[in-house]
Parts: C-alpha cells; structure tokens; sequence
C-alpha cells in the first residue's frame, strides 16, 4: 500500500486483526518519506510485516518509472533504519522453498539445508559441510513468491504503454461496487502466464493496454480467495487463502486500494485439502 497515505489505508484493513501500533506508524511515517529521497524512487509501497520468533521483518519496496519492473526491496527490525535486500533470483527461491518453519527475526541465522539437490553437489564445500542459506536470503525469497502468488491491483489501475514500459492510469477512477465483487476485476501485478496461453479468439475482446496481466479467476486451487464488503459496503476487501495474512482493500469509485501482508510468511500448503 502506499507509504503517503499508510493510516488510512491501515484501518480499511484493520478487521483482519493485523495492524501496526501508534509508534510504528509514526516511525513509519517519518523514515518512509526518507527512503524514498534517499534512493530516488518514483514511489514507495509500505509491503507488510513477517513475524519471526524472536523478531519482526518491517517490508518496504521502492518502484521507479515502470511499475512493472522489478521493484527494490528493503526490510526494517525497528521502521526506522532500512537494509536493501539483494534481488531474487530462482536459484534463491528454489532453496528457500524448502525450508520449513518460522522465521527466526535475526537475519544473519543461516539454516541447514541436509539434502544438496544433484545440481547443488557441486557447490558444496571441500570440508563436506553442509549447503547454508542465511535468513535473509529467505526473506527476500519469501517476499518475491508473495508478490507473484497474491500481489494484486484493480483492473484498469495500471496502463500499459505502446513501448512497453507500464503507468499508473491517471484515467482510473475505481472500480464499480458490482465489478469490485469479481475476481475477474483484480489482476496479478507479475509477468503473465495465463495470458500467453490464450488463444487469439479469447484475446479478442481484451484490451491490450489494460488486460496485460493475469486476473484472479482462474487462480489454482480454485476458492483460494475470499471477497467480502466491509465498512458498512463502502470497501471491498480479499483475502488469500494460499498465503494467509495477504489482504487486500479498494474502495469501489475511488483510485484508494492497496494490499499488505502481516504473517510468518508460511505458505498454507493445507488449502488443497480445506476447499
């Protein structure tokens, strides 16, 4: 959600039970103005929380002229100082998979991984210690299959340009109440997979400015999200299933909407098996 209006946006999701107390955001509210000065970004998203035993991950994400590029990702134990996480790659996301568990909050713990894959053998040390990935290679691991899995926006709230580079749609005026039901009306802010699959009949009726990302609908297992009206009908909110503590708002008739995330970042592999 977006740093500059982060206390109203909170209590739009606030039913969930998840929040921030009144000095993280007020220390979020200074330091946020200041990352986004410090690294020249067009803007700065206010990602979410992942909870650890011993400590807190504090997420934010820097995003330059195109929304669609890769964005800067940056964590936080306190909200006030901020360390820039490496970019993810899939070798750093294929290892963090298969760690189980809770995260510890301490970024330097590195975790055991005891069976190398084959192609991993040949990296592991001379001395025949084990294969060690630190936490805070999972972390940004972590954030980068969130974003992908459930990192959502309304359909027409980003424009793609002929060139390639993709902008915020100053035409977007929110969705109606009826459209803002559908999951349809919500699309993966991720590079499309759906989409190429479709034949030129299916594409005929699309936008290519507009529908150049996958929607919800077709999202596996079918019935990972749940779209309910909250605030008196006044606000639309969806909550994933999958990666539970990602929720996401937006107010129909409006350009307010946003989403975050406050969980242990656990995947909810049981899902399959509750629907």
């Amino acid at each position: 959600m977006e740093a500059s209006c982060l206390g109203a946006a909170l209590e739009l999701v606030s039913s969930g039970g998840a929040g921030l107390s009144p000095e993280k955001r007020a220390a979020l509210g200074a330091s946020l103005p200041l990352l986004r000065r410090d690294y020249r970004f067009q803007r700065v998203w206010f990602w979410g929380r992942i909870q650890g035993l011993r400590g807190a991950y504090y997420v934010a994400e820097g995003m330059g002229a195109d929304l669609a590029a890769p964005r800067s990702r940056l964590y936080s134990l306190n909200c006030v100082e901020w360390n820039l996480l490496p970019p993810a790659s899939g070798e750093m996301v294929a290892r963090a998979e298969a760690l189980k568990g809770r995260f510890q909050g301490d970024p330097s713990f590195e975790y055991e991984l005891g069976e190398a894959k084959a192609e991993d053998e040949e990296k592991l040390p001379e001395d025949g210690q084990e294969l060690v990935i630190k936490e805070e290679i999972r972390l940004v691991a972590t954030i980068e299959q969130i974003d992908k899995a459930v990192g959502i926006i309304p359909r027409g709230s980003f424009v793609k340009t002929p060139l390639g580079p993709v902008h915020e749609n100053r035409n977007f005026e929110g969705l109606s109440l009826t459209e803002a039901k559908k999951l349809s009306s919500y699309f993966h802010l991720a590079e499309p997979v759906n989409l190429k699959n479709k034949t030129l009949l299916e594409k005929a009726d699309l936008d290519p400015s507009t529908d150049f990302l996958d929607s919800l609908e077709h999202d596996i297992p079918k019935g990972s999200w749940t779209v309910q009206l909250e605030k008196g009908g006044m606000v639309v909110v969806l909550r994933s299933l999958l990666w539970l503590g990602l929720t996401f708002y937006h107010v129909p008739m409006t350009k307010q909407y946003g989403y975050v995330y406050f969980g242990t970042g656990e995947k909810n592999l049981d899902l399959p098996f509750m629907l």
